[in-house]
């Protein structure tokens, strides 16, 4: 039965990691608020949950790079990269405390929020380090509105949407809920 749970979720990881090469051309039409909807968060966010903190940290971190390689977007530098630390804090942040707390509904939100606001800081230590690198200006309102302000469109859908279908998923598959 073990081995069959560690291939659920690697399945699942691969069709998390399927998803982010995928969601973002879902929302790319939508005027003015496509990227704030940050779709490639949402399958991390649920291979975090669905598969545990260690897959999901591989699927955050390959996300972005294997989308640039695939599609030449998200810029490698310095978008990519600060994504591939935001998205792993993300799977780790999110899979470690959801471990942790009572499988309920109240356990998956404050998993997702302290994981959003944990991976939006890492975000920013990340861009300060690569700003520094590149001799380039990363400032606290750039910081603010890259990490909070343009995101709050994909905040909102996150906290709406993640925990109902992570609930669903477990309902579904039961042998998730451990």
């Amino acid at each position: 039965m073990k081995n069959s749970n560690h291939i659920l979720k690697m399945t699942l990881a691969a069709v998390c990691l399927a998803l982010c090469m995928v969601l973002p051309f879902l929302t790319a039409n939508i005027p003015e608020i496509g990227s704030a909807l940050c779709p490639m968060h949402i399958p991390v966010f649920l291979c975090a949950f669905l598969c545990g903190p260690w897959w999901a940290v591989g699927v955050g971190a390959a996300a972005p790079l294997l989308r640039f390689l695939l599609v030449g977007m998200p810029p490698v530098f310095p978008t990519g990269l600060a994504m591939c630390f935001e998205l792993a804090s993300y799977g780790l942040i999110a899979g470690l405390l959801y471990q942790k707390l009572p499988k309920k509904p109240s356990g998956i939100y404050v998993a997702l929020v302290a994981a959003m606001l944990g991976g939006r800081i890492v975000w920013g230590i990340a861009r300060v380090i690569m700003s520094g690198v590149s001799n380039a200006s990363f400032t606290w309102a750039a910081f603010m509105a890259g990490a909070f302000t343009n995101a709050v469109p994909g905040m909102i859908l996150h906290i709406v949407l993640i925990p109902v279908i992570v609930m669903a998923l477990q309902k579904a598959l039961p042998s998730m809920k451990n």
